[in-house]
Order: structure tokens, then sequence, then C-alpha cells
């Protein structure tokens, strides 16, 4: 006889969590009792209604939570639950993945004609957000990538990210220092800071430029205990305009590769 649904509601609910709708989780649960149970017996053992049971051993096969063996009548057998929950772990968060790929799409081509015809400039504050804010940005770009980056900033961090992009469409780089040889696909201009500034030494300046796609420009200055501030914006004219600053200090930047 089958157990009351409440005698495994915290089981059932952490099954939930992971996917499986309250039968799925019933029947999961009834099958790693039994070994090679038919439909019947599911039905039985975990209480789930009798025209429910094969609907759901159809998903739960489909999730690789079940498998069947082609007997007269059928008889059904639970994966092991250490791979039955990897398996579930493993959908979690390839959905998540996706998700977050489809929601950060939406967020980014939000209309401008929600904004009227204001052109927004948005600041962001402290150095987690605007280094977690500034990396998705450089992760999510789709056909260009024009950065400066100068003082240490997250050196290792954003040539990571521009490491991950190369090849897929041009990058242009404007650093005071790149170590080691340029990849292909990567345009390096190496620019020193004026001299003025080598004597200011009681200033810890670093930050960057980053224009994304030719939409979107997200501007960090770091100054010494202050923390960091960053300027974002889809704003034309924000971005034209450094754009512009880009292909200035370019032009008299030396480059590699």
């Amino acid at each position: 006889m089958a157990e009351t649904s409440t005698s495994h509601l915290p089981l059932t609910e952490s099954l939930k969590s992971l996917g499986l709708t309250k039968y799925e989780a019933l029947v999961y649960i009834g099958l790693l009792k039994v070994s090679g149970a038919t439909a019947t017996d599911i039905h039985e053992i975990s209480g789930v209604p009798r025209a429910s049971v094969y609907p759901v051993l159809d998903r739960l096969i489909q999730k690789n939570l079940v498998s069947v063996s082609h007997a007269t009548p059928k008889r059904f057998e639970a994966v092991p639950p250490e791979d039955g929950i990897d398996h579930l772990l493993e959908m979690v968060e390839s959905d998540a993945a996706r998700a977050k790929k489809m929601l950060s799409r939406i967020y980014r081509d939000r209309s401008s004609r929600e904004r009227g015809d204001q052109e927004l400039i948005w600041s962001i504050y402290g150095d987690d957000h605007i280094r977690s804010r500034l990396i998705d940005l450089l992760g999510h770009a789709e056909c260009a990538l024009d950065t400066i980056f100068f003082g240490g900033f997250l050196r290792e961090e954003i040539i990571a990210a521009l490491l991950a992009k190369k090849g897929a469409f041009p990058i242009r780089v404007l650093t005071d220092r790149w170590d080691g040889p340029v990849p292909e696909g990567i345009s390096v201009h190496v620019k020193s800071p004026p001299e003025s500034l080598y004597n200011l030494k009681h200033l810890s300046i670093a930050g960057g430029v980053f224009l994304i796609d030719h939409q979107r420009a997200m501007v960090v200055m770091v100054s010494g205990g202050e923390g960091s501030t960053a300027l974002y914006s889809e704003s034309r004219g924000f971005v034209k305009f450094f754009s512009l600053y880009w292909e200035l200090l370019s032009m008299s930047g030396a480059a590699l590769g």
C-alpha cells in the first residue's frame, strides 16, 4: 500500500525545486523502493492516480531518471540517486544558462522608445558592481569591441574576456602596457601616459573606456582610496564621443602585432 504523500513531503519539495512535478517526484521515490515495477505496482506504491502513471513515466524517462524493459508487461527501474540528481542538476544549469542569455538579450535590447527623447547615462558605484557589469558586457559583445584600459585596471580579467572573443569580430585595444605576444585577431596599441603623470606619485589613477558593438559604452575611473565610479550609456552621443576619443588616442599610440 502506498505511503501517504505527506510522509515524503520535504523530499518531494526538494525534487520539485530540481524541476520535477509532485507526481514525478512520488513515482521516482516509489521506484527507488522496488526493482522492476509494473505500472500497476507504481500506482500502488506511489499513490499516483493510475491514469497519470504512464504520462509521468514517459517524462521521467525523458529526464533520464527511469529506464524501461520491454518485457510484457513493461517494467520500470529508477536510475540510482547519484546519477539521477546529477541529471537533474545538469538540466537546471542548462535551463538557467539559457534563461540568463535570453533575459540578458531582452534587457540589452530594450526599446529606446520607452525612454522618450531622453538619452540616459547611468552612474554605477562599487568595485564589485562595476567589475560584474563590465565583464558581463564584454562577454556579451556580438560584433565589435574597442577598449582603453590603463593603470592596471582589471588587466587580467579584461584580457581574458577579450581573448575569449578573438577571431569572432574586430577587437581593438589601447593600453599603457601589454605583456607577451598579441594574439591574432586583436589589434593592440600601446600608449604611455604623459610624462607629467609620473611626477604625481600621490595619485593612483586607473580605469578605462569600453565600447561594445558600437552601441554601448562604459567609462570607469578608479582614484586612490575613493573606489571606483563608472558611467554607462547606450546614448548615440555618448558612444560617438568616446569612439572619437579612442580614435584620437590610437593615432599616437605604437601598434603591436
